[in-house]
């Protein structure tokens, strides 16, 4: 086993959702993976919190699990409700709020160096 993936069942069927909590005032991470390359982060936000504006030397991938979130890219904004994904690139200020107790899965893509 490559010990890659931790802070997470290994070879069981499991909901993502049901990894991580909504905290009230709380934004709420949980990391499964990162390496040089890539990153996996659960995140559980409640209404009205968020991650502020920030760059982000890898592209990344967004997929809301529950809820409804506000992605900003530069100065544009996208609604992503669950099951929708939003893809944030390299380079470009962007930030999340959510808009409902939401959970999302944030995946980074890093360039090779």
């Amino acid at each position: 086993m490559s010990g890659i993936i931790k802070n997470i069942q290994i070879g069981e069927t499991l909901s993502l959702v049901a990894q991580i909590d909504c905290i009230p005032g709380q934004v709420i991470s949980k990391t499964l993976a990162q390496t040089p390359g890539a990153g996996l982060t659960l995140f559980a936000m409640p209404a009205g919190e968020g991650i502020s504006a920030h760059k982000s030397t890898g592209d990344a991938f967004v997929l809301v699990l529950t809820g409804e979130m506000e992605m900003t890219i530069e100065d544009k904004t996208h609604k992503a409700a669950a099951g929708e994904c939003v893809v944030m690139p390299a380079g470009l200020p962007h930030a999340v709020k959510a808009l409902t107790d939401s959970k999302m899965l944030l995946v980074v893509i890093f360039p090779q160096s």
